[in-house]
């Protein structure tokens, strides 16, 4: 039996390293699964043909999901990912804005959306989403560590 989500976003913020660790995978889990099995298959598929170099595929498969699930936060957060990782930062910024508007709490379409600011250059807007980042995850040392770098950048 899986835990509420209220449960799951409270336990981010334990001092406890595993009850941390347990959240955030159990928070993952319920996203990718936010529509069953065949939702994740398609998450799966999309990974493997970007993975593979297939790019263009993979953004297709994302595009053809969100299309016919527009509330499937994971979708618009992957396919956020695979424009990052194209350089393709504008994209990937709509789809994260996208992606926290479904779900204000999904920390890995707002770090996301960190690291687009960061890419083209808007470290203040990075800085203060990175901040945003960590009021959902307070612990993360990875977002503590973005917001030092963006702001020695504006020095």
């Amino acid at each position: 039996m899986s835990q509420p989500i209220e449960e799951l976003l409270r336990d981010l913020k334990s001092e406890d390293e595993g009850i941390r660790d347990r959240a955030t995978q159990g928070l993952w889990e319920m996203w990718f699964m936010q529509k069953g099995m065949q939702g994740l298959q398609v998450l799966r598929q999309s990974q493997m043909m970007a993975d593979s170099g297939n790019v263009r595929q993979a953004e297709l498969m994302l595009t053809q999901l969100i299309h016919a699930q527009p509330d499937f936060v994971e979708a618009w957060n992957r396919r956020a990912v695979l424009f990052y990782m194209q350089g393709d930062y504008k994209r990937s910024i709509k789809d994260c804005q996208k992606a926290i508007a479904l779900n204000p709490y999904h920390f890995g379409a707002v770090h996301g959306l960190g690291l687009c600011y960061a890419a083209i250059g808007n470290y203040h807007e990075a800085i203060a989403t990175f901040r945003r980042a960590l009021e959902i995850q307070p612990y993360s040392l990875t977002n503590q560590k973005l917001i030092l770098e963006c702001t020695a950048m504006l020095n």
